[in-house]
């Protein structure tokens, strides 16, 4: 068995051990305000419950190791002292990967996934529309854990609503799990469906993703196109350019004759046959055709 002590490996490293082997974590969509009034949207997976009365959650966004920089997030909540608190259940799970990117401060997060920004009844963040439970939440504390790349930050919020989305209750108002579909965290680029197993998504890129906001219209208005689609395609840096496009177009035409000609929806259909590969790169290309 290797064993380390934590002091003699770098903070990188024992950061990637507690993630792989801590697993799999509850995620906390957090949906901040920053003292302008501009939202911002980002998960955070050291999360979890820790009281019913008072109801208090926990989620901690650590400061960045590669620079010893805190999240747009924490100052936030510094500012304000106001969180919502989404759930993640599968449907959303692309778009929330989407929301991670690193973009700069001011960019809204909700207009970059493609969910949709719900007013909260007693606090100013707004909920995630999508999200089957949401917490509004004002928060109690900040414990700073350390100061240097790595260290967490304890954010203890504590709920003054929650809001449960019909369709994940029975007769009797309790939650069927089933139906909620959460969705966690593990080491790495994984994750684990809470009814299913493991799956991976592709981490979003260090360059900054072009986001749903701006695709064509025909897009990211789809009919066909489903939110985790939408996330998928989001997390390119550049759009593929014509020339690209006419080439795949003569490369995929005996199997799709006349692929140019076809309706959006029968477009649509083909690129959701590509994304479920993980093709993200044919799929732009034929939804750009």
């Amino acid at each position: 068995m290797a064993s380390f002590n934590p002091k003699d490996i770098s903070t990188g490293k024992l950061h990637s051990y507690l993630l792989s082997a801590v697993a799999p974590r509850p995620i906390a969509f957090a949906s901040t305000m920053d003292a302008e009034g501009n939202p911002n949207l980002s998960p955070y997976s050291f999360f979890n419950v820790f009281s019913a009365n008072p109801p208090i959650l926990i989620f901690s966004p650590a400061r960045r190791v590669r620079d010893n920089t805190i999240k747009h997030t924490l100052e936030n909540v510094m500012a304000t002292k106001e969180v919502v608190i989404n759930v993640v259940n599968y449907d959303i799970v692309q778009q929330m990967s989407l929301s991670s990117t690193d973009y700069a401060k001011g960019v809204n997060e909700f207009d970059k996934s493609g969910l949709t920004m719900l007013e909260s009844d007693l606090v100013k963040p707004f909920r995630v529309a999508e999200s089957p439970v949401q917490f509004e939440c004002k928060v109690n504390d900040i414990i700073h854990l350390g100061t240097e790349g790595g260290a967490g930050n304890l954010i203890i919020c504590e709920v003054v609503k929650l809001h449960i989305a019909d369709d994940v209750l029975d007769d009797e108002e309790v939650i069927v799990q089933e139906k909620l579909d959460l969705v966690a965290r593990a080491g790495g680029s994984y994750y684990s469906r809470a009814k299913n197993s493991f799956f991976e998504i592709p981490k979003p890129l260090s360059t900054l993703g072009i986001g749903v906001d701006a695709m064509p219209g025909l897009v990211k208005n789809s009919m066909v196109l489903t939110g985790n689609d939408l996330g998928l395609l989001g997390n390119v840096e550049a759009l593929p350019n014509q020339g690209e496009i006419e080439e795949f177009i003569n490369t995929v035409s005996e199997r799709y004759p006349n692929i140019k000609n076809k309706s959006h929806h029968e477009k649509h259909k083909i690129a959701r046959n590509y994304l479920s590969y993980g093709d993200v790169d044919s799929a732009w290309k034929l939804l750009l055709s």
